[in-house]
């Protein structure tokens, strides 16, 4: 019997199994499809990132530096507010090269990654659980102490385990323009409903074009004149749900989630990358597969460590329908160096952001 079974090797899943294989658990990762594909997530993230990603993957990974953000509260022309530091704040990178790297780094510590597993059944028993799979070679059952579900958004172990649904779930759309863009900042529109558009470019990699919406505000015309601004010609496009919001519960008899599963992302970019990677090395770390009764120490673990910066950054993501004029006068404000974390929403009131604002004024 394995100790884990984890649904899904996007970067929470693979994080999962490669710590816990570290610890000397029995790991088998199912991945639905080709690991990294369809890609469903943007490729700008903070440079934490890299720690953990091994050395020599990083200059093969790495696409831009970016040094900041504009920010519109218009079209392209519109006036921007720049938000920059002298330093690269984070870097556009591959993000489908991610999610393979990753994977590996989980093989070679250990853990056994399968492609192509289409789980479809998961049952928790008393002693274990049973997880289904669709493969290659027709339909396999394997026995587990415990389920991981880092299944996305949609997660099937998370309703199979009778789990509860994240808060709140935004449509995304991604496009990609061929054409090389070296430029240090991304450009960042509020003038999308209830959340914002992007525009990112990655070096030799070209540009990517993304935003967000609810669910059934025509997201797909939205994101067409939003290109069509920029001029861009998009011959890329893929799209996905971003949960915003965690449940009372990412835990279950035999069951635990992580990732975009359990909504561990950040409210106001909806990325949840480093926020899933973290969760999971919790999770390793605090659950003993042979006492469930541990799950009860990675909910108050993943808590402990994100929960004051989930809900700064539902704060910050009221801000993006705040009245155009509020926004104008906050974006003035802060507009100019920066010495804030794109994935810590706290740092907006730490010491060395107060330095900048001084140092701007």
């Amino acid at each position: 019997m394995r100790d884990f079974v984890v649904v899904g090797a996007g970067p929470a899943g693979s994080r999962f199994a490669r710590s816990a294989a570290e610890c000397g658990r029995d790991v088998l990762v199912l991945e639905q499809g080709e690991v990294g594909k369809p890609l469903a997530c943007s490729g700008h993230v903070s440079l934490d990132v890299w720690e953990y990603v091994p050395d020599a993957a990083r200059d093969e990974l790495f696409q831009n530096a970016i040094h900041g953000a504009r920010f519109h509260l218009g079209d392209a022309d519109s006036r921007a507010y720049p938000f920059y530091r002298d330093d690269p704040i984070s870097n556009a990178i591959d993000r489908v090269g991610l999610d393979k790297t990753l994977a590996r780094a989980a093989s070679d510590a250990g853990a056994d990654v399968r492609d192509r597993h289409t789980v479809t059944r998961v049952e928790e028993h008393r002693d274990s659980v049973t997880v289904t799979a669709r493969g290659p070679d027709g339909t396999e059952r394997f026995e587990t102490r415990l389920v991981v579900g880092a299944d996305g958004p949609r997660s099937r172990v998370r309703d199979q385990c009778g789990l509860p649904e994240p808060d709140e779930f935004l449509h995304g759309v991604l496009g990609f323009d061929p054409d090389p863009d070296h430029q240090e900042f991304v450009d960042v529109h509020l003038s999308v409903p209830t959340f914002f558009a992007w525009r990112i470019p990655r070096g030799e990699a070209g540009v990517e074009y993304g935003l967000a919406v609810r669910p059934g505000d025509d997201e797909r015309a939205r994101f067409r004149a939003f290109c069509d601004d920029y001029g861009a010609d998009v011959d890329e496009r893929c799209s996905g749900l971003i949960p915003v919001g965690p449940p009372k519960r990412v835990t279950g008899r035999r069951s635990l989630l992580v990732g975009d599963a359990a909504a561990q992302t950040k409210p106001f970019t909806g990325g949840g990358i480093l926020y899933g990677m973290r969760a999971a090395d919790h999770a390793a770390r605090t659950v003993d597969p042979a006492r469930p009764e541990t799950l009860g120490d990675y909910e108050d673990a993943w808590r402990s460590e994100l929960r004051r910066e989930q809900q700064l950054g539902h704060l910050v993501r009221a801000g993006y329908s705040m009245p155009e004029p509020v926004q104008r006068v906050g974006l003035r404000a802060f507009s100019g160096e920066i010495g804030v974390h794109m994935d810590e929403p706290s740092t907006l009131f730490s010491r060395e952001q107060l330095k900048a604002l001084l140092s701007w004024g």
